[in-house]
Formats: C-alpha cells, structure tokens, sequence
C-alpha cells in the first residue's frame, strides 16, 4: 500500500509534504546545508550572488536592489523573494 503524504508547516512558516510524521523540514535542512538562497533562488540567481560573493543575508543587505538586479543571472522574479527572505531575518535592502 502507497503512503499518503501529509501536508506539514515547520515553526518557520515552510509548508512541505511528508509521508511520516518526522517533524525535520526539508527547507529548513537545505537552508543549513547550503545557505539562505538555495532553497529560494534559481540556479542562475544563486550562482549571481555566489559569483558576487553574497553568502548570507547580512551581505545581501549591504546592497540595493538594483545593484542586486544587475547581476548576471538574477531577474526580477528573485527580489521579492530575497524582500522576503530579508524582512524574516528582520533586514532590508540598502536604500538607494
């Protein structure tokens, strides 16, 4: 018999699916391993910040969004979702 998945949220606020009741967040686990924007970002925007030594939140804030958007591989569609990630971590981007 297939097991049924149950939707889960962690105490982050991440909504995942899971066969078993383990309480550990796949989201959450990826942000450990590999840092804040994997679990967000696609590939291109990612390797854009990596490329531009933006490893954490705290670099990220350090810049403006424009600054950001002008990075080979980071499109538009990734700024609200590093806003997002900024303001859980109680940042923002720099003011122009």
């Amino acid at each position: 018999m297939k097991n049924s998945k149950m939707e889960l949220t962690c105490e982050s606020g991440h909504t995942y699916e899971k066969s078993t009741d383990c309480p550990v967040c796949p989201i959450c686990e990826r942000i450990k391993t590999e840092g804040p924007f994997r679990a967000i970002l696609s590939s291109p925007a990612f390797n854009a910040l990596e490329s531009a030594g933006i490893t954490n939140l705290q670099e990220l804030a350090n810049h403006t969004e424009s600054e950001i958007l002008k990075l080979h591989g980071m499109g538009p569609a990734s700024i609200p979702k590093l806003r997002i990630a900024l303001s859980n971590a109680g940042l923002r981007f720099r003011n122009s």
